[in-house]
Order: structure tokens, then sequence, then C-alpha cells
């Protein structure tokens, strides 16, 4: 195993985050919650059999996937460079702005274009969900962020550009993403419409988009995590605390195709913008290469 490991480490990641993911989620998947074949009840925390449910299995996967490969592989400085990305905060303030406001903008936008479009209602969110989104993003950040990103982004997203050009390595990640979210369509997670192949089709266009996005937030802000994080949950958060309540017109089937098309919209704009490069800027040169360039003929030194 250790071998196979070390040969294939991306393989053996994507391989342990979906396994160990899904094994911690069997137990959900079979209870009332799910399909209902054993007599379990997940109690009811926050408002959802989520935390209980989906959680723990979450943290097994792609964080717990990420811990094992890069310490069987890199060792204690690989441990180093990984976990030191967690704790990369240092950005521009507009970063931040970036991360926390640039989905739920684009998801009003959308949503402000469908309510036109179906004739029907816009509502001001009220006061007591205003206050609380902060609460709820800050507990998305240390459960589905911290689940999720260290192992996606971190881990897996690093390692494929180094081999890969950041689309091409976007292109490989996306399609994992959403596989490993797919045996929750089973349960409560994915609830009423959402739970349908129309709905799973959707989910699965909405991940490729938003991949790409993830993908330039943590290029372009120098590989931060934590940045990385808030901007996978601002997506969340504003989906589950405000977009009923802003868009009550707007039937619950449609939120997963309006979510993709949100996503394709945004990650067409991104590689546009950027030209492929998904905020990835060239290694510079080192001072041997730099020393092999000729010299330009008929030019002062300093030109």
């Amino acid at each position: 195993m250790v071998s196979l490991i070390r040969s294939r480490p991306l393989l053996s990641f994507f391989v342990l985050a979906c396994g160990l993911s899904w094994l911690g989620w069997l137990n959900y998947i079979l209870s009332r919650s799910g399909l209902g074949v054993i007599d379990v009840d997940y109690p009811v925390v926050l408002g959802s059999t989520q935390p209980l449910g989906v959680i723990p299995g979450a943290f097994l996967g792609p964080i717990g996937s990420a811990l094992i490969v890069t310490a069987v592989v890199d060792g204690r400085a690989g441990l180093r460079a990984w976990a030191g990305r967690l704790f990369r905060w240092r950005a521009d303030w507009r970063w931040y702005a970036v991360s926390l406001l640039a989905v739920p903008a684009g998801l009003v936008a959308v949503g402000i274009v469908a309510s036109m479009v179906i004739g029907g209602s816009v509502v001001a969110p009220a006061p007591t969900l205003l206050a609380l989104y902060a609460p709820v993003l800050v507990l998305q950040l240390v459960t589905t962020g911290l689940a999720e990103e260290p192992g996606w982004r971190d881990f897996a997203l690093s390692r494929l550009q180094r081999r890969h050009s950041p689309l091409v390595s976007a292109a490989i990640l996306g399609p994992v993403w959403a596989l490993w979210h797919y045996p929750l369509f089973l349960t409560d997670w994915a609830e009423g419409p959402g739970r349908s192949w129309t709905g799973l089709l959707a989910f699965t266009v909405f991940c490729l988009g938003f991949n790409i996005v993830m993908s330039w937030m943590f290029n372009r802000t120098g590989e931060s995590l934590p940045l990385s994080m808030l901007m996978h949950v601002s997506a969340n958060t504003f989906a589950s605390v405000l977009w009923s309540a802003m868009f009550p017109s707007i039937a619950a089937q449609h939120v997963y195709p309006l979510l993709a098309l949100a996503a394709v919209v945004a990650a067409v704009a991104v590689v546009v913008g950027t030209r492929g490069r998904l905020g990835r800027r060239e290694a510079a040169p080192s001072p041997t290469a730099r020393a092999t360039v000729p010299a330009r003929q008929g030019l002062p030194s300093g030109s």
C-alpha cells in the first residue's frame, strides 16, 4: 500500500478521499434520513440531520486522505508545506472582499433575473437572517471548508498544476469533486427535487464551473487556503440561509440549474479573463537559466 501511494499519490488521494467519505456516510445513507434500509434516526442538530450524518464522513475523506498521502510521500517537510497553506492568511483586503462577496453577488444577480423572467418577487432578507449569516458562515468554515479544501485545493490542485496546465488541472479535479458528493443525493442532504437525475446533473455542472472559479482564487491569492475556504462556504451559506427567503417565487427544482448557470458564466469569465491561466503565475527562471540566455547585440548595458 505504501509503495502504491508513493508511485500514484494523486490517484491514491482520489480513491481514499471518495472511499473513506463514502464509508463514513454509509450508515447515514442506509438510515431513515436516506434509503430507510435500517431503523436508525439521526438527531436533528441546528435544524438538520447533516451535522452528524455528513460532517464525520467529510472529515474522513479529503483532509484525512491528504494527510495520509502527504505523510507517506513527502514526510514531515511535505506536511509542514501542506499545513502551512492553511495558515496563509496574509492577503490584500480586496481578496477577502472577493472571497466573501463575489459568489453571493453573483447568486443575487441570477436570482433577480430569474424572478423577473417568471414574474416572481424579490424580497429583502429579514434582519434575523442577516444576523444569522455570519455565524453560519463561520460554522461552515470550520466544518465544510476545513473538511474539503485542504484536500481538493491544497493537496490535489497544487500537485496537479505541477504536471498540467491550470485549466487541465481544473478539468481533472472538477469531476472528482462532483463524484465525491454523489452518495449524498441518496440522503436528506439533497432534499426535495434535488434528489433526482436532473438535480444531480445540474449539481455536476455547478461543480465543474465553480471548481474553475475556486482554482482561480487559490492561484491568484498565492495558494491561500483560508481565502479558498471562505469562497467555498460563501456559496453554501448564501444558498442555505438567504436564497429561499429572497427568491420565494423560484421553485425548488430550479435552484440547482440556476446555481449551475451562475457557475458556468463565472467560469467562462475567469477562463477568458485569465487566458486559461486561472491566476497562476509563470515560475521565475532560475539564475542558471537566465545566465544561458544570450545577450542582445548592439545594446548598451542596462538597456
